[in-house]
């Protein structure tokens, strides 16, 4: 006998909707959180400034920020793929780390601090 097609056993409609909901809510919250920590990251990258050509503190620092930014971006993007590969969640949620990796790596390169 296949239990799969024994009706008493099997999981009403409406529980699997409601599971898939809460599935979908805690994803989308749990890769939120990993945004906000990343652009937080990320914007402290971009506020420290040197006070002078001899403020080297400041450089390293908007670099590991920057870096840090960007490692935390990769495991956002690593996180969002899961997710939407698992139907959890849409494909345009991979443009949020994506769109954090380009700021992480404009604040290593092209908007370096200068001394």
């Amino acid at each position: 006998m296949n239990p799969a097609a024994d009706p008493s056993t099997s999981t009403p409609p409406y529980h699997r909707r409601t599971s898939a909901r809460l599935g979908t809510g805690v994803c989308a919250l749990i890769l939120t959180l990993g945004a906000l920590v990343t652009a937080y990251t990320a914007l402290t990258a971009y506020m420290v400034e040197p006070d002078g050509p001899w403020d080297h503190q400041a450089v390293t620092n908007a670099r590991v920020a920057a870096t840090i930014a960007l490692a935390f971006s990769a495991v956002t993007a690593l996180l969002t793929w899961a997710v939407v590969k698992a139907h959890w969640l849409r494909a345009w949620w991979h443009a949020v780390p994506a769109a954090l990796a380009v700021a992480a790596l404009l604040r290593l390169t092209l908007l370096a601090p200068d001394l």
